[in-house]
């Protein structure tokens, strides 16, 4: 069976967001809400372990003060949080502050000249994956993509498969047609539960998780020069992941 269309997460996948983007402006939106909180490079890394912003809040909040965070107000102040942290997301995006990982631009270039078709599911917010997409490829590479499942489309967040189910659906490609891209655990088992093959590429975040269940594991997608490393199908593997090389592995 041919591959039809390639679905890509987002953070840690497209971009490594997480550590400079994301941390830095929740650090930010917390000094100007008055909070004491302050998430350090390996704070950020256990909470990663919970899949969203206004949840990875929650779950600090809960950690360090129960009765507050279950107050009947919490829930508006984290979205407030969130709104504020997106904001300074999107003013550092613009700065240039987040690049791509290697081979995800020469990737996408090539999906699109061989007529692949590209989608996104993720659980950041639409606006953070449109201001990624314009400051990093082109400012008009949201219409590259013929879905993009982003934010609170659905109702539960990695693990579960449901944006995956709901990209799809709206592809309306079956998943034996597809590659999913993903960097985190939770992002495996989501794609690997709607039925999609996956090709992991691990983060300095992710890079100790357990990816069980990959078709391909690997530290990236490679470029002419700086081949990736992994394994595909269980056996050692280095190259270049091309879409020479996504057809070859959704034919077997």
């Amino acid at each position: 069976m041919s591959v039809q269309a390639l679905i890509f997460d987002v953070d840690g996948t497209l971009a490594q967001t997480e550590r400079d983007g994301h941390r830095v402006a929740f650090n930010r939106a917390f000094a100007d809400a008055g909070l004491d909180w302050y998430w350090d490079e390996a704070r950020y890394g256990e909470l990663l372990a919970v899949t969203g912003g206004k949840e990875r809040m929650l779950q600090h909040w809960r950690e360090i003060d129960p009765q507050a965070a279950a107050a009947p107000d919490a829930a508006a102040r984290i979205a407030a949080l969130q709104q504020a942290k997106t904001a300074h997301y999107l003013t550092l995006v613009a700065a240039g502050a987040v690049r791509l990982r290697p081979g995800v631009a020469r990737l996408l270039d090539e999906a699109r000249a061989a007529g692949l078709r590209l989608a996104i599911a993720t659980t950041t917010t639409p606006a953070n994956v449109d201001a990624l997409l314009r400051a990093t490829l082109h400012a008009d590479a949201p219409s590259w993509f013929d879905c993009i499942g982003a934010g609170d489309v659905v109702p539960r967040k990695k693990p579960d498969p449901g944006i995956y189910h709901w990209v799809l659906e709206r592809l309306g490609v079956d998943a034996a047609q597809c590659l999913a891209f993903e960097d985190s655990a939770n992002g495996l088992r989501a794609a690997r539960a709607a039925g999609l093959r996956t090709v992991v590429t691990r983060n300095d975040y992710t890079r100790e998780e357990d990816f069980t269940g990959a078709w391909a594991d690997l530290d990236s997608l490679g470029e002419p020069g700086d081949e990736a490393r992994g394994k595909v199908d269980g056996a050692p593997w280095r190259g270049i992941v091309d879409v020479a090389r996504l057809r070859a592995w959704v034919g077997k």
